[in-house]
C-alpha cells in the first residue's frame, strides 16, 4: 500500500488527540517459542495501521502541539551483520524517506529522549494495558518528564484504546479490498474441505487441509488458531485441541479463517461428517440458520449493534420451545434469558486487522450505531452438550454458522456468502 496512506492516518489521527498532548503506541517485539527459535514476526496491529513499518522493538509517537513536527519513530538501527542473517533493516533515514515519518531515531535512544519528548505536554496518551511492561516505562518517562522542572505542571495519562480502535472501526477502501480477499481465500478452504471431509479420519487432518488451503491461495497465516470439533466437542466454544477421531454420525464446526496482509477473515460452518444431516442435526441447524439470516438483515446504517443479537435470541429460543428443549411462553423465556443454556455468546464482533478486532461497542450509554465501512461477524450457534438435562437424541450436537458482514450506505454485503450455508446446498456439494 502507498505509505502516503499511513500518514494521512497518522494526521487525520491528531485532530482527534486533545491540545499539546502526545501519543505513544509500541510495536510488537519479537517472540520466542523455545530457545532461541523466533515465532514469525507478526506487528502490533495498531502500530501497523499508522505506520505499515514491521520491523520488532520499535515505538511511534505522534504529537499535537505547535512546533510543526507530528510524527515520530524509533526503530532498529541499521547493522549489517544483523540484516544479514535476519534480513532489511529501513533504519531512522528509511522510517523518514520511506515511511513518511517527520523524524526517527534508533531505538536505544527512547528512554534518553522520550522524557524529553514528553516535557511540557499536558497529556501523555497509549494503549493502557496491552503491552507487557510498557505501562511502567511511560511511567518512568512521565515522572522524569515531570520533574525536569518542579515548577511545571503535571502530566496526565490517559487511556487511547478508544481513540485508536474507533479510527480503525471504520475500513477504507484499500482495507475492505484485503479483507474481501481474505474472506474468499477462506470461504473456498471450506469448501474444499466441505467437499473431502468423507475421505478424512481426524479432526487435525482437517485442519491441515484447511491451512493448506489457505496458504496456497496467499494466506500463509490462520486468522486465529483454527476450531474443528466434531460432535460433542462443538460445544465447547474454543475448541481447539483438534485431535480426536472422526465419526462418521456426528457434525463437525470449524470455525477458520485466514490472514491476508494483515488482516484476518472468520468463518464458521457445521457440517455432516458422513454428508447428510440426521433428522435432529437438521432441526437444529434450520433454527441457527434462520437466526443467522434474520439477524444479518439487522445489520444496517441506522440500527445499533445489539438489533441483530435480539433477533437472534428469539428466534432460537422460539425453535428451542416448539422443540421441546425449552418449555413456556417464548416472549417470557427470552426476557428471562432461558436460551442462555444453549446459545451462550453475543452474535458477533468487529472485524480487521485482528479477528476480534478494535473499536467500541458503546457511543456514550448507548449501543454504537452501524456506520458504512464496518465490518462485524454473525455467527448465532446452539449447543447442546451431553452433560444437558435433554432426550438424549439432540446431545452432542453444537451448530454454529458465521459470516463476515460489510455495513454499506443501503443495507450491507456477506462477504463470505459464497460458502454454503443452506443445508441442502452442503449436502449437494458433499456428495
Amino acid at each position: 500500500m502507498d505509505n502516503a496512506i499511513y500518514k494521512s492516518r497518522r494526521v487525520n489521527l491528531t485532530e482527534d488527540l486533545p491540545n499539546n498532548s502526545v501519543l505513544l503506541i509500541p510495536g510488537a517485539d519479537t517472540q520466542y517459542r523455545n530457545a532461541d527459535s523466533a515465532y514469525a514476526f507478526r506487528q502490533d496491529s495498531n502500530f501497523y495501521y499508522l505506520s505499515g513499518f514491521c520491523e520488532p522493538d520499535s515505538l511511534m509517537v505522534i504529537v499535537n502541539n505547535n512546533d510543526g513536527i507530528n510524527s515520530l519513530i524509533f526503530v532498529p538501527p541499521k547493522d549489517k551483520l544483523k540484516e544479514i542473517w535476519d534480513g532489511y533493516r529501513a533504519g531512522p533515514e528509511g522510517a523518514v524517506q520511506d515511511y513518511l515519518f517527520d523524524k526517527a531515531y534508533d531505538n536505544s535512544e527512547i528512554d534518553k529522549m522520550l522524557p524529553e519528548i514528553l516535557f511540557g505536554c499536558d497529556q501523555v496518551l497509549y494503549p493502557i494495558g496491552k503491552k507487557n511492561g510498557f505501562d511502567q516505562k511511560v511511567i518512568d518517562w512521565t515522572t522524569e518528564a515531570g520533574n525536569k522542572d518542579r515548577h511545571s505542571k503535571s502530566i496526565n495519562i490517559l487511556d487511547a484504546s478508544s481513540i485508536i480502535g474507533n479510527a480503525r472501526l471504520i475500513k477504507d477502501d484499500h482495507e475492505i479490498s484485503l479483507i474481501k480477499k481474505a474472506c474468499d481465500i477462506s470461504a473456498e478452504a471450506h469448501i474444499e474441505a466441505m467437499k473431502n471431509v468423507k475421505d478424512e479420519e481426524s479432526e487435525q487432518a482437517i485442519e491441515s487441509m484447511y491451512v493448506h488451503e489457505f496458504s496456497k491461495r496467499g494466506g500463509r497465516f490462520t486468522a486465529y488458531t483454527p476450531i474443528v470439533a466434531s460432535g460433542e466437542n462443538a460445544c465447547v466454544l474454543h475448541y481447539i485441541e483438534n485431535n480426536k477421531k472422526l465419526n462418521k454420525k456426528d457434525l463437525l464446526l470449524v470455525d477458520a479463517g485466514c490472514e491476508y496482509e494483515m488482516y484476518a477473515s472468520d468463518i464458521t460452518r457445521t457440517y455432516p461428517i458422513g454428508g447428510k444431516f440426521s433428522k435432529e442435526q437438521l432441526e437444529i441447524y434450520n433454527i441457527v440458520l434462520e437466526a443467522m439470516n434474520a439477524a444479518i438483515d439487522k445489520v444496517k446504517v441506522g440500527n445499533n449493534i445489539m438489533e441483530p443479537q435480539e433477533i437472534s435470541e428469539k428466534i432460537i429460543t422460539n425453535g428451542l420451545v416448539k422443540l421441546g428443549l425449552l418449555q413456556g411462553d417464548p416472549e417470557e423465556l427470552h426476557q428471562k434469558g432461558a436460551y442462555k443454556d444453549f446459545y451462550m455468546h453475543k452474535i458477533g464482533h468487529w472485524l480487521g486487522l485482528d479477528v476480534h478486532d478494535a473499536g467500541d461497542y458503546m457511543e456514550g450509554d448507548n449501543f454504537m450505531e452501524f456506520k458504512p465501512g464496518m465490518i462485524t461477524t454473525i455467527e448465532p450457534g446452539i449447543y447442546i452438550s451431553n452433560a444437558m438435562d435433554v432426550d438424549d437424541k439432540w446431545k452432542g450436537i453444537g451448530v454454529r454458522i458465521e459470516d463476515d458482514i460489510l455495513v454499506t450506505r443501503d443495507g450491507n454485503e456477506n462477504l463470505t456468502k459464497k460458502v454454503p450455508s443452506d443445508p441442502a446446498e452442503i449436502e449437494s456439494l458433499m456428495s
